[in-house]
This record gives C-alpha cells, structure tokens and sequence, in this order.
C-alpha cells in the first residue's frame, strides 16, 4: 500500500491503491484514488495484460466514516487483450475488495444494505440508512434482497409444516421447516396439496412428516411421500379436544344454570326486601346471570333475533332445502347458515351470543360489592378498579351498570342487598377452561365449582373424565391407547365429541404417531411467530417471493 501525505491510511485493506486527495463538502468526503498494479488478467481468458487502451473514471459510494457520506473515485484502466482468440477486446480492471463489475457500491457498503434490507426491507430500511448517513432507495434495497442467493439445498429426514397468513382470510403460503437443524427450508404458494406433494418428490430422504390436522397437508404427504410417517401434531390435538368441550358446555349450560339456581326466598330475605322496598331507592330483581332478558324482563335483542333465525333455518332444513338456497332466501352468509344447521339446539347458540368474556369478569364481586354499598359514582368505581390492574376505559363499567339504572330516570337502581347465594353460573369458555386444566392446578374454589358441576351434569361428568384419559395419553405418549379411548366416547351421548372422534379415525394413523413421539410442530409454530413479524416489518411490501427470501436468507 503507498499513499501521498498518509491519506493512503483511509483504505488501509487495499493494495496497490494510491489516495491521490481527499475534499470533503457539505457532509460528503470525496477520495481521488487510483489503482498502479500491474498486470492486469482479462476476465475472459485469464491472460495478463500491459497494455492500457484508456481510463475513466467510476464514482463509488463506501460507507460512511466520522458521519459523513463517502464517495471514492477511482480512476479505472481498460487494457487491450492479449490473447487473439478472445471474444473480449478490452477489459477493465476489477480491484478486489473495492470494485465489481457494474457495481456503484463497494462491496462493505453493499453487505451494510443487504444487513439493512433483510431486516427491514424497503422503505423503513431507507430512513435507518438515511439516519446512518446512506443515501439509497427504498426500491434499490429490495432489487439488493432479491439479488441474494437461495440458501444451498441440504438432506432434511423430519420435515415440519404449517400455513401462514399472506393476506388472512384470503391468501396463505405454506412454510417447510428442517425440525433436527432448526431452519426454514422453503416457503410455497398456497396451502393445497399439491405444492407439498411435489416438493415431497425431490425429497426422498424424508422420513417424517408433522403437521397440522389439515386434510389437505395429510393427502399431500400421502401422495409426495409414501415412505415418510406422518405425525399429527399434539398441540392441534388438544385444541381439537378443547373445540368439542367447548361445544358439548354450551350444549349443556342448560344444566349448569339449573345447578347455580337463586334459592327459595327464605323469611329473613323476605324481611328484607319488604324493608328496602320501604327505602326511597326502587330495589328491582337482579338481572339473570346469563343474560337472556333486559331489564324489563323482555328478551335481549341478540337473544330475539338468534331465536327467530334459528327457527327459520331449521324449518327450511326440515322442508329439504339445501343451505345455499337458505342462504339466498334469508339473505345471510353461508357460515352463518351453517352454524345454525348444526347446532344441536338453541341454548348451545344463545350461550355463545350472550355469555361473551368480558375484561370486567373478575371484578365482577368487587363491583357488586360497592354497589351494594351505596357507591354508585361509576368515575370512583372506575378509580378504584384501575387501582387494581383493570386497563379498560371508563365507558366499559359505564356499559356494566347501565342495567341497573331505571330506564328515562335519573335514579339508580340496585342490584340486589347482598350477592345471591350461590354464586351465577360460570359462563361455558371458564368452565371449559376448568376441565381441560390439570386437576392439581386449579384453585380450590374452581375445583369446589367443577365439582358441583360434574355433579349436577353427567354428560360434563363424562366429559371431564375423557379429557383427563386423554391428557394421560398424551403425557405418557401412549398412542396405543387411542382406539379403545374413541370406543369409550362413542358410547357415551356427546355429540361434538362423536364428530371429534370421527374426524380421528380418518387420520388415526397420524394421530397415533403424535400421541406416541417426542416429535411435535412447535418448532414450525416458531417459525411462523417470526415470519408474521418479518411480514408486519415489510409495510405491505410482503409479495411471496421478497417474503420467501427474506425467511430463507435472514438469521
């Protein structure tokens, strides 16, 4: 390396370089260098040469030193090609580590923006380079991701796959993962059978196969790789289990009411209600845990109107008409149809229209509590549950006791002097939650509550009893133990349970495999948790072959 007056020491990584000056205006640091090797090998042929045709000059940008831009010029030779039998007349020399052909990037500030585009892609990897003193397009980023090769292709013997959203509801890709090294694969367009079925084809090493319960994935597996095991991963499993639990409360919540019932007025509660009926304020019965009816005790809106479309879907169904017609004729959405031909009976809909969580739900003792203490003052009420963690707005505990006000009056009505005994019914998603958790971690009042429960339902007694056979299975991997557990539910009047296990035996095989292995998908639902943030990190800019590249390539 030779310099003039030191200024030779700013491309310290570079031979044969000569910095002939060095300006610096308006944030920007100008290098004239020059390159004085010799020879120089003719890109084509190999053959050195001597014999310079020309120069110009080639203006490259370098990453920024001390805050400031950095423009290198560099005055380039083209040689004359010695070699008679080579298509290339001149050539221009190429200096390593500073110059490639047609490049306006050295090849640091290069590697710089492709770090730069494969973490945030276009437009916010812009304004970070133009905060970093870079000058770039948002378009010249992605034309750089677009650039980088695919990663080299290497054997995969367990393959993991599952769907992701493009666009939800709309549009999905399905992504391949090597569970043993721990990486994305391939992304391929779609979530179809085919796609998988022929990438499977120019793999035949793999031997197995998880995936979700998706039918399409199983056939395409069947059909791409014979020889490969599926294995149904168990976390869909226990989601699957938990839908059908969930359906059969809901069916049953009848029951469960019935079993949290208001006591009989006994003569003390007698006494008091003649005695606060003699207060000023009007004491009105309290509003049914369940929310079936307003406060005039008429049916709630959401209540009336899934009554009266379940009666027509279900009197159209009886009269032979296909769902599509029905569909037309009610004029509502085809889902909508569907949920409502299915469904067992009407208190398995009403349960779901009017038994929603609420944020509200556990302060529901602490607010019945003020209440009935005479603090009616809903800015207080909302204070204090803020004091307690509660991040809702004040709009919500508004909602909450609206109830309980008189309609057209100012006056406020109460809830009843103290709490009814025993407790409202819990509403079907907590009981769900209580059966589907490990006995020894719920609370003593829950487990007080799910045994009442049980007690009073044997279908939900049964339930429960399955689910924990279930849950041994999967603990102990003991798939062997699946066909007499299905023979079991099937004997028992559990309907959403029949359809689980119905749709059990279809894939038994694979489902067999996923209460028996160690192998699961939580890997790929890993990967799928990163390829949401990469895709949400683009701002739109998520087209399936940037995407694919920047799951492929990106650490």
């Amino acid at each position: 390396m030779c310099g003039s007056g030191g200024l030779g020491r700013l491309l310290p990584h570079l031979a044969d370089v000569v910095v002939e000056a060095v300006k610096r205006t308006a944030g920007t640091v100008t290098l004239h260098a020059a390159c004085q090797s010799l020879p120089a090998r003719c890109p084509g042929c190999g053959m050195p040469s001597w014999r310079v045709h020309g120069r110009y000059i080639r203006r490259l940008t370098d990453a920024p030193l001390g805050g400031a831009s950095v423009v290198i010029e560099l005055a380039v030779r083209r040689f004359k090609c010695l070699n008679s039998h080579c298509p290339a007349v001149t050539f221009a020399e190429q200096v390593p580590g500073l110059t490639s052909p047609h490049a306006r990037y050295t090849p640091l500030l290069r590697s710089v923006l492709v770090s730069i585009a494969l973490c945030l892609a276009g437009r916010p990897g812009a304004r970070l380079a133009a905060a970093l003193k870079i000058l770039v397009a948002k378009d010249t980023l992605l034309n750089l991701l677009r650039a980088l090769p695919d990663p080299p292709a290497s054997a995969v013997r367990v393959l993991g796959v599952d769907d992701f959203a493009l666009r939800k509801g709309d549009t999905y890709a399905t992504l391949l993962v090597d569970l043993e090294a721990r990486r994305p694969l391939d992304v391929l367009a779609g979530r179809d059978a085919e796609p998988l079925a022929a990438w499977l084809r120019g793999h035949p090493e793999v031997e197995i196969i998880c995936r979700d319960r998706a039918g399409a994935y199983a056939e395409g597996a069947r059909s791409g790789a014979p020889q490969a095991q599926q294995i149904a991963d168990g976390w869909h499993l226990w989601r699957n289990l938990a839908e059908a639990v969930e359906k059969t409360v809901g069916a049953h919540h009848a029951c469960i009411r019935a079993a949290f019932a208001l006591p009989p007025v006994t003569e003390e509660a007698s006494e008091e209600t003649r005695v606060t009926a003699a207060s000023p304020v009007e004491v009105v019965p309290f509003i049914p845990p369940d929310g079936t009816f307003d406060v005039t005790g008429k049916p709630r809106r959401l209540v009336a109107r899934t009554t009266e479309r379940y009666e027509a879907v279900q009197k159209r169904l009886s009269a032979g008409m296909p769902l599509a017609a029905i569909r037309r004729e009610l004029r509502l959405d085809h889902s909508t149809v569907r949920r409502f031909a299915r469904a067992q009976s009407l208190d398995e809909l009403l349960v779901k229209a009017v038994n929603r969580n609420s944020i509200l739900d556990v302060y529901e003792p602490y607010l019945h509590r003020r209440w009935n203490e005479g603090c009616h003052d809903i800015p207080q009420l909302h204070r204090e549950l803020r004091e307690q963690g509660f991040s809702g707005d004040i709009q919500c505990v508004r909602r909450y006791f609206r109830p309980f006000k008189k309609p057209h009056s100012p006056r406020p009505r109460q809830p009843p002097a103290r709490p009814p005994e025993p407790w409202p019914a819990p509403k079907p998603r907590r009981i769900m939650r209580w059966i589907m958790t490990t006995p020894g971690h719920l609370a003593d009042a829950d487990a007080a509550e799910l045994k009442e429960i049980r007690a009073a339902c044997p279908h939900l007694d049964a339930v429960a009893q399955h689910v924990r056979d279930f849950a041994d299975m999967m603990r102990d991997l003991r798939g062997d133990l699946l066909p007499a557990w299905m023979d079991r539910v099937h004997a028992d009047d559990l309907p959403a349970l029949h359809s689980l296990v119905a749709g059990l035996r279809r894939d038994q095989d694979a489902v067999v495999a996923g209460l028996s292995t160690d192998w699961s998908s939580g890997q790929v639902e890993g990967q799928v948790t990163r390829v949401k943030l990469i895709k949400r990190k683009g701002y739109g800019r998520a087209n399936l072959d940037l995407l694919r590249r920047r799951i492929l390539v990106a650490d």
